[in-house]
């Protein structure tokens, strides 16, 4: 199947344009992040990320709750009011605040939910601070990407804050070993605010004439409930395992998954950079009525994404092991983890698309399921863990359970999702196509040749293996996939009036 005709030029031309951002991001995300896991893996050992990975978790769910969904919400706030602009956004801002302090001081009069011991007395003790930086940077992010500035996000998230993390953690490791990641991540984590917030007063402006409405910020915040639990729901389904590794296991098998589990994310951010412009191009077309446009919209955006995860994937989990022996030779051991996180953000593509129409068309069904399958997926978890403990598996097989639940819930969640949008939009709405499962099996041919060299060529697998597979699955996915409409994405648009 191929991208619907009845999608309208102008909303190709949007997608494109923020798709190309998109991977551009993608790229310089990729290339600050891998410094940092490569710094943290080889100089801080797992022990140390294990119990950063465990506190950074608390903090960013703190972070998203106090968003109270307006990453997402802001867009129709936007389309559907009547107010200056400037003045809802800075509302959003306001509440975000407020929701901000309450989690801030939560934290620190209870340290021990992010950490299991002794929580840190240095400078990582304001480690909660941090929460109002990266909520704010949402929002104004969230405001500037209605305006289609993609530009600062990619400025922001995938160059400021990784690069500052990986350039901070090497002379912090020598500083202050022990609280040297906190101390990093809350580095980052204000140099992108900054950078957030400086191109968002250039957009909207000071908030002249503004005064905060109580009335207006509190219905704002009701009205976005849904849409944060939604998020805090689809943030839990693929942070809910990491803390389940950290009640069962030492900080050193949460280390190991955590490293897995930020290579597999890395494919599964370019869904979430596709955020910003998918969500005011479907507000826009539902505003009108347009619901086959909508469908549309899903259908090509998850083609896109799934397409170029799946590609990753097979780049990351056939060299499994070299990739992860990079990161330092204790984490091989998460490779069958790796393996499973990779597929499941494929599978999750799905969901993912078709949850940003159904917050919109849906919230309450999204949220009913979002949430039922997070407890499928906690308690497969638990019952994989306990199984595979009960045959005497050694730890790093047990920490692949979590993996596998995810991998499975996410697939089911797909396939319900898919199925309710499209009864409600009166059309089909999922990606896949066949010509995905042939473009994966050449690569995984190509790839094999490859991982069955002898163990001194391993650095094959990755400096020739890598541009095979890649090379290999894109030809396929061009000459038998790809129709006009998915080659917008690498063709330049005329500018619009």
């Amino acid at each position: 199947m191929t991208a619907s005709a009845e999608t309208p030029p102008d909303d190709i031309a949007a997608l494109a344009k923020g798709g190309r951002t998109n991977v551009l991001g993608f790229a310089l995300r990729l290339a600050a992040r891998v410094p940092f896991l490569f710094v943290a893996g080889r100089l801080y050992g797992p022990d140390t990320v294990g119990k950063f990975a465990l506190a950074v978790v608390v903090v960013e769910l703190a972070a998203l709750i106090a968003t109270l969904g307006m990453k997402r919400g802001l867009a129709q706030a936007l389309s559907t009011t009547d107010r200056p602009h400037a003045h809802v956004v800075w509302d959003a801002l306001a509440v975000a605040f407020c929701a901000s302090v309450g989690a801030t001081l939560l934290l620190f009069a209870f340290p021990h939910i992010m950490y299991r011991g002794d929580a840190p007395q240095g400078v990582a003790h304001w480690l909660p601070a941090i929460v109002v930086a990266i909520a704010w940077s949402d929002i104004s992010l969230a405001a500037l990407a209605y305006r289609h500035n993609l530009r600062a996000t990619v400025t922001a998230r995938a160059v400021i804050e990784p690069w500052t993390i990986s350039i901070a953690a090497v002379p912090l490791w020598y500083l202050n070993p022990a609280d040297g990641l906190e101390i990093s991540y809350m580095l980052s984590m204000l140099a992108a605010v900054i950078a957030s917030l400086i191109p968002f007063v250039r957009s909207y402006g000071a908030p002249a004439g503004w005064k905060p409405r109580l009335a207006t910020i509190a219905a704002l915040a009701w009205r976005n409930v849904p849409l944060a639990g939604a998020d805090a729901i689809e943030w839990a389904t693929r942070n809910v395992d990491r803390f389940i590794l950290g009640q069962l296991f030492p900080p050193a098998i949460v280390g190991i998954y955590y490293m897995a589990q930020q290579i597999a994310s890395l494919p599964g951010r370019l869904k979430t950079s596709f955020d910003p412009i998918l969500g005011p191009v479907i507000t826009q077309s539902l505003a009108s009525g347009d619901r086959a446009a909508v469908a549309a919209q899903v259908r090509q955006v998850s083609f896109w994404i799934m397409a170029a995860q799946g590609g990753l994937a097979l780049m990351g989990s056939i060299p499994g092991k070299a990739v992860m022996g990079t990161i330092g030779p204790q984490f091989v051991y998460g490779t069958a983890a790796l393996a499973f996180l990779l597929i499941a953000e494929v599978l999750a593509a799905t969901a993912s698309t078709c949850e940003s129409a159904l917050v919109y068309v849906a919230r309450h069904w999204n949220l009913l399921i979002s949430g039922v399958m997070l407890g499928v997926q906690i308690a497969l978890s638990f019952g994989l863990i306990f199984l595979m403990r009960s045959w005497g598996w050694p730890d790093n097989y047990q920490a692949a359970g979590p993996a596998i639940a995810l991998m499975a819930s996410l697939a089911l969640t797909s396939f319900i999702k898919a199925r309710l949008l499209k009864t409600l939009l009166g059309a089909p709405v999922s990606g896949w196509r066949w010509q995905l499962a042939a473009a994966a099996g050449v690569a995984i041919i190509v790839g094999s040749a490859f991982t069955a060299l002898p163990h001194s060529l391993e650095w094959a697998e990755l400096v020739f293996g890598l541009p095979a597979i890649a090379a290999s699955y894109l030809f396929v996915i061009w000459r038998l996939a790809f129709g006009p409409e998915d080659r917008a994405l690498f063709q330049r648009m005329p500018r619009q009036d």
